[in-house]
């Protein structure tokens, strides 16, 4: 596995081959979901690139950048041992300059949900992911479903910026209790874990309210509030994949989105239908 920190020595090592490349960006603390992004590219391209970048752009003022967790040593092995042959290890100064031209996230889609309470904060991601699609200049990119808007703004921007790249989406990897898998789940406490246990319960009561056909969005998602009590909640939401209000569920083309705060960590999942 090659090792590489500066973006225009990755794009001239990748220039040499003519082989398919996928690409799974990740901000570190590799875990079983970042496994299964590589695991799938490693099945579909010729090349695998992973990035590790913890990017500054999308945290906001005393968010958790400074703790966000990092494991260095233990990321580079993960990459070395699920088949990565590049890893793209870049510092700030890296990727940034003092006067920089900028990728807004969208008026509306951009400032709902996650971005409601996070304003900026899909800027700062778009960004880094327009600059590390434009370094690797990959066949296909890998992100989790886990992170539902940021994905449909990516494809978006993908999209609308005529990029020639595919976007994958893959399926969220849970814990044996069925809590999605995220790296800011060190964070929880023993009791705090038991607590972030409701939002998965919430997901999967609402499939079952599904399964019988009770298809109204707002009885869904009473249901869900009920189960997420007394857990701070920043959203519960019904949505078409193109993120729209729908005031009933369309089999095949509807997410069901939770945001939570658990102590202080904040707690992202859905489920797609």
């Amino acid at each position: 596995m090659k090792i590489i920190s500066d973006p225009l020595e990755l794009k001239e090592h990748l220039k040499k081959s003519n082989s398919s490349v996928g690409f799974v960006p990740t901000m570190g603390a590799l875990h079983e979901g970042h496994i299964a992004l590589i695991k799938r590219a490693r099945q579909e391209n010729e090349i695998v690139v992973v990035s590790i970048f913890v990017n500054p752009t999308q945290f906001l003022a005393g968010e958790d950048l400074d703790k966000y967790p990092k494991k260095d040593d233990a990321d580079k092995k993960i990459c070395e041992l699920s088949g990565v042959d590049v890893l793209f290890f870049p510092t700030a100064e890296d990727m940034y300059s003092n006067d920089e031209v900028k990728i807004c996230a969208p008026n509306v889609r951009g400032y709902v949900l996650e971005g409601a309470t996070r304003p900026g904060h899909f800027s700062g991601v778009l960004r880094v992911v327009m600059k590390l699609l434009n370094i690797v200049s990959p066949t296909r990119a890998y992100f989790g479903k886990k992170d539902a808007q940021q994905l449909n703004l990516i494809r978006l921007m993908v999209k609308q910026f005529f990029m020639d790249v595919e976007i994958v989406p893959v399926d969220i990897v849970r814990d044996s209790d069925g809590l999605a898998l995220s790296s800011r789940n060190v964070y929880l406490s023993k009791a705090q874990r038991e607590e972030a246990l409701k939002i998965p319960k919430s997901l999967y009561a609402a499939s079952k309210l599904i399964s019988k056909n009770i298809l109204d969005t707002v009885k869904i998602k009473e249901e869900m509030h009920a189960i997420l009590s007394p857990l701070e909640i920043k959203y519960v939401e019904v949505l078409n994949r193109d993120f729209e209000v729908i005031e009933k569920v369309q089999i095949g083309n509807t997410v069901i989105l939770v945001e939570v705060i658990v102590g202080k960590t904040r707690l992202l999942d859905n489920i797609w239908l």
